[in-house]
């Protein structure tokens, strides 16, 4: 299932929060993208559906397996492109950061495996 810009960010959130905390739930998601309760709601029940994440009882969330390896696949072009920007074209850290979250939902495959060779032969390191 191809997910919308929005359902990406959640995943990326998910996968961000989840390097930071051990329980996460549908506040500390609102929080993090200061979003309402309402839209994240709406938001886990779709990522869910698709399979990418679990709800427990507790209201605790976890990515899948599936939903853990998309989260990787959306931050590593994130961080990639927010390495290019910044240390191949000298942007300053915050205009790279927006930029690359913009861009990485539209990139090609085939565009980001060129800027993923390209920046490993020019010795950057993968921050997952």
């Amino acid at each position: 299932m191809p997910l919308h810009e929005s359902g990406e960010d959640y995943l990326e959130t998910i996968y961000l929060l989840s390097k930071k905390k051990d329980f996460i739930r549908s506040i500390d998601i609102a929080i993090e993208l200061n979003y309402s309760k309402a839209s994240i709601s709406r938001a886990m029940k779709l990522l869910k559906e698709a399979g990418l994440i679990t709800m427990a009882d507790d209201g605790q969330i976890k990515l899948t397996k599936a939903g853990h390896q998309k989260a990787t696949e959306i931050y590593s072009r994130h961080t990639l492109l927010t390495d290019f920007f910044k240390g191949e074209l000298g942007v300053n850290e915050i205009t790279a950061e927006k930029d690359a979250c913009r861009i990485e939902h539209v990139i090609s495959e085939e565009t980001f495996l060129r800027l993923r060779a390209y920046m490993t032969e020019k010795g950057y390191k993968t921050r997952l």
